[in-house]
């Protein structure tokens, strides 16, 4: 389908209705619906017009991170990804989508790689998968992450399952972060908040404050 600024979007849809919109650029996931109520944010002054990435939503952060030898967050979020599979069940929707280097990624990071993307739209769930593939003859080494942007009440939201993890505050100081260990049963949002945990769970419940529990 045609999206924001002209750009082609997917549009997957579950059997029971559930919906998510994934554009190209970027391989981004702009809207997931559950009974027609977005989960996803897209912030307010974001653009479509491949100059910048689509601020919102689950953009990629590939092959970097944060902030380091390249680009913030590398250059995932701002290349034109392909469709490569799709599939239809009785209970879910899916598709594939692939990036490989070119000489826009390779001016940046010099390195032969694919990456593969699955999303797949069930009744109430939405599950990605990224996988990465070394199709250089030299090794590499990366970072990753699917950075989401949850649509949440800022007072009302709370995060459970990271009890007993090992945390790295990193406010007020972004570049000493003090150590520490999470006591808390749920996690609450009073004012700023900056904390990485380290060997958190692998499912953590996400109550965004709007009536959801992700």
């Amino acid at each position: 389908a045609e999206g924001e600024g002209n750009l082609p979007k997917l549009v997957l849809t579950s059997p029971q209705n559930s919906e998510a919109e994934i554009y190209l650029f970027g391989g981004c996931i702009t809207s997931w619906k559950v009974a027609s109520k977005d989960l996803l944010f897209v912030r307010p002054d974001a653009v479509f017009n491949k100059i910048k990435p689509i601020s919102g939503g689950i953009p990629h952060c590939f092959p970097q991170f944060g902030p380091g030898l390249i680009q913030q967050h590398g250059f995932g979020r701002n290349m034109d990804w392909s469709v490569v599979d799709s599939q239809n069940a009785d209970d879910n929707a899916a598709v594939t989508l692939e990036l490989k280097d070119g000489p826009y990624s390779r001016a940046i990071w010099d390195f032969a790689f694919q990456a593969l993307y699955k999303v797949i739209v069930g009744a109430d769930s939405l599950s990605t998968e990224l996988k990465i593939t070394n199709t250089d003859d030299k090794p590499f080494s990366f970072s990753t992450a699917l950075h989401t942007y949850f649509r949440a009440s800022s007072a009302g939201a709370s995060v459970r399952g990271l009890k007993g993890c090992k945390t790295l505050n990193k406010d007020p100081d972004p570049k000493n972060p003090i150590e520490g260990k999470e006591e808390r049963d749920v996690v609450t949002f009073p004012g700023f908040v900056d904390c990485v945990y380290l060997d958190a769970p692998n499912e953590l419940q996400f109550d965004n404050g709007l009536g959801d529990n992700i």
